[in-house]
């Protein structure tokens, strides 16, 4: 496990505080990468009212996503646009499904887009009861790709074909933030802290930064 734990009693705030910061600190364009699920919802609902985020020179991309569009339910970007990125003056937002018809056409074509960033400012993570993170899910072939920057991912326990960042994408990041709130996370972030063979337990970026609740950290 790479990175520093921090256990903090507002994960959404302390969230906002760093992303904020982090920005704030990009030399001209700044990147953020947006994740999916509640955790996420709540960090970003939180961020668009935080004062100082310099949203004019900020490129969004997602860094995993449902093959759905974007106004259904299981969207990620259609969460984040419906808690942030429609509440704030973003200076774009790169679309993971309309990149393509399939998800591999979008996931080839994203490829593109990420690849034209040297670096990406904030990559945002979550952490699933089973220590998935983005769409890289335990005993996939992806864990292991090495080259490519973004794959179709698919798993029998998740519904939806997807399009994921592989850790080489995460990899880019200057910083990646992990949010893990609640209990039932808290044997999957033990793990990661333990050092098991878990997915998220790969993780690697310029600085990783785990926001945990204390719930989720009493394992």
């Amino acid at each position: 496990m790479q990175g520093e734990v921090r256990i903090v009693d507002d994960v959404p705030g302390a969230f906002a505080e760093v992303v904020r910061d982090a920005l704030a600190a990009a030399g001209g364009r700044a990147t953020l990468a947006v994740s999916g699920g509640a955790t996420a919802r709540r960090c970003y609902e939180r961020l668009a009212g935080t004062d100082g985020v310099p949203w004019e020179r900020v490129e969004v991309l997602v860094g995993d996503e449902r093959f759905v569009p974007v106004d259904h339910e299981d969207s990620n970007e259609g969460m984040a646009r419906a808690a942030l990125l429609d509440r704030v003056p973003v200076a774009a937002v790169h679309s993971m499904t309309a990149a393509g018809s399939t998800p591999e056409e979008a996931a080839a074509a994203y490829q593109e887009v990420v690849a034209r960033f040297d670096a990406l400012d904030v990559v945002h993570l979550g952490l699933g009861e089973d220590a998935h993170t983005a769409s890289l899910f335990p005993g996939a072939a992806e864990l292991d790709e090495t080259t490519r920057l973004v794959v179709a991912a698919e798993h029998p326990d998740h519904p939806h074909p997807r399009v994921t960042f592989t850790f080489p994408a995460i990899a880019r990041a200057r910083l990646a933030v992990v949010t893990v709130e609640g209990a039932p996370k808290a044997e999957a972030l033990a793990r990661v802290r333990a050092g098991d063979d878990v997915p998220a337990a790969r993780v690697r970026a310029g600085r990783v930064l785990w926001l945990v609740d204390p719930a989720a950290g009493a394992g």
